[in-house]
């Protein structure tokens, strides 16, 4: 039986980068499960202008309290030390823009199309936390596309239309509407939700939960 698991989670959210990498490894634990793994668009802040804000002041506003800076940087030690149990080179310090991340969503659903949505993700996050590129500009996301094998101008054409704007943004109301309210979250076969960045090991169990149970409805790719 193959499990679909939908991962709702948002580009400039440290945790799914951890949670991709954690759910690829769930997938490598259960190689007798046929999993599809499908990627849906969050966005944590809708409010942040398409043109992005200056970081460190986003930042401040969110976490201004002294207490609030302590449990930042406390968290951001975390997501360091984790990333390095999973690979992933956080490089927080490099980050100047808080970017508006619509626009990498849409660049993951044309990726998506094409067979090339893991590496869309990968490499968008590569570019915001560790590269500190501003992903929501639209050189960079061409940039991004060229990387994994897109054509560069048709993206760049859609990038400069309103191509499939409703659709993300619907899809996103979607999980919000489910009931997502943080990211990442992983939904299989519209049955069973996980939230957080859980250890491939805990993720591993829960693809086997579904897999054991059919599914009452398959969800659209």
């Amino acid at each position: 039986m193959t499990v679909v698991i939908e991962m709702v989670s948002d580009l400039v959210c440290p945790w799914c980068w951890l949670g991709k990498r954690r759910i690829e490894g769930a997938m490598a634990l259960t190689p007798d499960v046929d999993v599809q793994l499908i990627f849906r668009p969050y966005e944590l802040d809708p409010s942040v202008p398409a043109g992005g804000v200056d970081y460190k002041e986003y930042m401040r506003e969110k976490f201004g309290s002294d207490e609030g800076k302590d449990r930042a940087s406390a968290m951001r030690q975390a997501l360091i030390d984790y990333g390095q149990e999973e690979g992933i080179p956080y490089q927080f310090d490099k980050i100047t823009r808080r970017p508006n991340s619509f626009d990498a969503h849409r660049l993951v659903r044309w990726a998506q199309g094409q067979e090339q949505g893991s590496a869309a993700k990968e490499a968008l996050f590569k570019a915001f936390f560790h590269d500190g590129r501003d992903i929501g500009d639209h050189e960079v996301l061409v940039d991004i596309a060229g990387q994994i094998a897109l054509d560069q101008k048709i993206v760049a054409d859609l990038l400069a239309s309103d191509a499939d704007v409703e659709n993300v943004r619907n899809e996103a109301n979607l999980f919000r509407q489910m009931g997502v309210t943080g990211v990442p979250t992983y939904i299989a076969n519209r049955q069973f939700a996980a939230q957080g960045a859980e250890t491939s090991e805990k993720l591993a169990k829960f693809i086997r939960h579904a897999a054991t149970h059919e599914p009452e409805e398959r969800p659209a790719g």
